[in-house]
């Protein structure tokens, strides 16, 4: 008796020991990130931790206050280099509260910390971001736990070339330093960790009556029916009225509908809401009359939830393509714009479609004053962010791939998984209210991107197929990172074309938001400056955006079109979008006055136009020498005949118009001493276009010139002297 007292009086007190160890197993991991890249990352070492037993909470640094980093034991800062080594939007309001000089000296002497920084090696301030953050953090006093980690977009591998092996050095680090408790384990990757958010069916009367639907976190196959609560059938409604005829709404009318006694019951529901009118269409149909749509409207409620397309007689192959709806999505801080004009610049012989979208961005109401209009303002260098739209047609083929047809058509709400998470729903998720599944995936999540490596291991859990859950396993580990890239870079196979290859991935659809990345938007720099921003419209902004639309052919020999491109390119005048607004102060008030080398290769032209519109506003502007890019003169010259008129000196490099390939970087070295001359007067440069080769080529050129022209004996010399003394601005994607 005394042994197994003692016994268990010590298995009492290590339990506390344990409790107590796990409860300060607490990580924050906050990133900055313009392009999602930053984020995912960090999605990447939550999951690390958790699998280590650390209590974990992931966010956007704008959304920590400089107080909160002491709570956590560690903290993993990622983050993204954004143009001239600029912090991201999304952390730049932490990154201020940093640079306060009130801050004692040593205020966060309790923070234990590291970094990974990613950036583009084709810019001249490589991951700085995270470079000036490190620097700060130890200067208010925080201690690094762990090396600090960069990775380079121009590794062969790309980010995982740096990433993966910092994080799994990075985990033998946490075991080591911080083992857990003795008998507790890592969790091991054949066990799957609960979703951080899932999706429900949304309740079908208003907040104040009984809720209709059984929420249970069911997975796969059907929601629970939604019936009656005090569980006999309603024989008259809440208004009082006579008796609903004719239940069942002729339900049974299609052979394919799976469950249609199910099918029923849910939409009872609906149908049995003290704010549906769908009984008047019952009663009679001089009542239905009187109501505006008659029948069909008053009657939505009743009739197959189901999608026309299937029961078409069009040959498939030779239907239009459905377009994506017109709905106006809810983005935070976002401005409407209607599409006034969608053209084609380029011949339609020409192998790359290219578009000039000119939009008008209308005024809304002040918040905060009810007799003041807010008016839309940019500058040249402002970006405007376009979310795109899934295509129905590869919706519906999700929905019949996945068996999710009894469910597509009735409204959803956003769960997080855990009490007091700081996000109800993905960030930067935007869904209208009450969306049905089919909307969610139309507006809200990325069905056609390319799968990162975290989705196989995600998905291999959905399947009972042996061979189907031992290849998506071998996509999703690290170690096998050539046939990962091998069957999903290369050839750009999207999210839909990996669950076509895997038909037995049955994915629950409550699981919609921890399996498909959020719907992300994409930014677009302004063409337009000057007078060209005014709009014939009272109150109107126009903003003028140059698109090359991405579409081309895989090692497949498949047809790839980016998503944005396809979506932009269906876009007919009079369409209204809401967009978001990135502003990139990257200019000084003197950049007009100085003299301007502009580069700008292909579409790059587009911020360059915006630019020089915008100084020709200005008396004292400098003058302006282009050098532009193309292929062919005749099929790519964009705004040719705008430069004589702006009074620019115009140097083309078309690379296909001879025999021998002439680019913007050979027109540099051509135009010696003309660079020189502009240098000497004080010039900025200005390099806008594809990253990648382009920008390191163009300053090359620029160091070679002046060599040429005597400023300097060599190119190293030549590239100290113009960093020194010159303002280059790169904008490049």
């Amino acid at each position: 008796m005394t042994t197994e007292h003692n016994h268990d009086s010590t298995n009492s007190t290590n339990g506390g020991d344990e409790a107590a160890q796990l409860e300060n197993r607490r990580m924050l991991i906050i990133y900055g990130s313009e392009t999602g890249n930053s984020q995912d990352l960090a999605g990447n070492l939550e999951r690390l931790a958790e699998r280590l037993h650390f209590k974990t909470l992931a966010c956007e640094m704008n959304d920590v206050e400089l107080n909160t980093l002491p709570r956590y034991p560690l903290t993993i800062f990622v983050i993204s280099t954004t143009g001239q080594g600029e912090i991201p939007q999304n952390a730049l309001k932490f990154w201020k509260s940093l640079l306060r000089k009130r801050l004692p000296p040593n205020c966060l002497h309790s923070v234990h910390f590291t970094t990974f920084g990613l950036g583009d090696s084709s810019y001249s301030k490589y991951n700085w971001a995270a470079r000036k953050l490190h620097k700060r953090l130890e200067q208010l006093g925080a201690t690094e736990f762990y090396p600090r980690g960069e990775a380079d977009e121009r590794h062969e591998d790309g980010i995982d070339g740096t990433f993966l092996s910092w994080a799994q050095s990075l985990r033998s680090h946490l075991l080591r330093e911080y083992p857990l408790p003795e008998g507790l384990s890592p969790i091991p990757l054949d066990v799957q960790l609960p979703p951080k958010f899932t999706i429900e069916l949304a309740g079908n009367m208003d907040a104040a009556d009984e809720p209709m639907l059984d929420r249970d976190g069911q997975q796969g196959g059907s929601p629970e029916a939604a019936v009656n609560p005090t569980g006999a059938e309603s024989t008259e409604n809440a208004t009082g009225q006579e008796p609903m005829l004719d239940r069942t709404a002729a339900l049974f009318s299609h052979v394919d509908t799976p469950n249609s006694e199910l099918l029923d019951r849910t939409l009872q529901a609906e149908r049995l809401s003290i704010n549906s009118a769908a009984y008047y269409a019952r009663l009679s149909e001089n009542t239905a009359r009187q109501y505006a749509g008659g029948i069909d409207i008053l009657d939505r409620p009743n009739v197959l939830r189901d999608h026309p397309h299937k029961y078409s007689l069009d040959d498939s192959a030779s239907a239009k393509e459905v377009l994506p709806p017109a709905d106006i999505l809810p983005i935070k801080d976002s401005w409407t714009a209607v599409l006034r004009e969608n053209r084609r610049v380029t011949p339609s012989t020409h192998w790359q479609d290219v578009r000039l979208l000119v939009f008008d961005v209308l005024a809304h109401q002040s918040a905060f004053k009810e007799d003041e209009v807010n008016v839309f303002c940019y500058m040249p260098g402002d970006a405007m962010v376009i979310y795109p739209k899934n295509f129905p047609q590869d919706v519906q083929a999700l929905i019949d791939l996945m068996g999710w047809q009894e469910v597509a058509d009735l409204p959803f709400e956003h769960r997080a998984a855990q009490e007091g998470k700081l996000y109800s729903k993905p960030k930067n998720c935007y869904p209208l209210d009450r969306s049905t599944l089919r909307q969610l995936l139309i507006h809200n999540y990325d069905i056609t991107a390319i799968p990162k490596r975290l989705f196989f291991e995600d998905i291999a859990f959905y399947t009972d197929d042996p061979t189907h859950k031992e290849r998506l396993q071998e996509f999703a580990n690290p170690a096998l990172s050539d046939e990962f890239y091998d069957y999903t870079s290369r050839p750009r196979r999207s999210i839909l074309e990996v669950l076509q290859d895997f038909p037995s991935v049955k994915i629950p659809y409550q699981h919609v938001p921890s399996i498909f990345p959020v719907m992300r938007g994409r930014e677009y720099s302004a063409a337009s400056g000057g007078r060209l921003i005014k709009s014939e419209e009272p109150e109107a902004t126009r903003v003028e955006l140059l698109v090359a639309l991405v579409k081309y052919k895989t090692v497949l020999r498949k047809t790839r079109q980016g998503l944005c491109s396809r979506y932009l390119a269906s876009l007919t005048p009079g369409t209204a979008i809401n967009w978001g607004h990135k502003e990139y102060d990257t200019l000084n008030a003197g950049f007009n006055i100085r003299p301007l080398l502009a580069i700008g290769p292909g579409t790059g032209i587009a911020p360059i136009r915006a630019h020089i519109w915008e100084r020709r506003q200005d008396v004292r502007s400098g003058d302006v020498a282009l050098f532009f890019g193309g292929r062919n003169r005749d099929a790519d010259f964009y705004f040719e005949d705008e430069w004589d008129r702006l009074g620019v000196k115009v140097f083309t490099a078309f690379s296909r118009d001879q025999k021998e390939k002439v680019y913007v970087q050979d027109r540099i070295r051509e135009q010696a001493a003309l660079v020189c001359e502009y240098l000497q007067k004080g010039a900025n440069i200005c390099i806008c276009g594809s990253a990648g080769k382009m920008p390191e080529a163009v300053r090359t050129a620029i160091y070679d010139a002046m060599v040429m022209g005597k400023l300097a004996p060599d190119r190293e010399t030549a590239k100290r002297l113009l960093h020194a003394h010159t303002m280059i601005w790169e904008e490049v994607w």
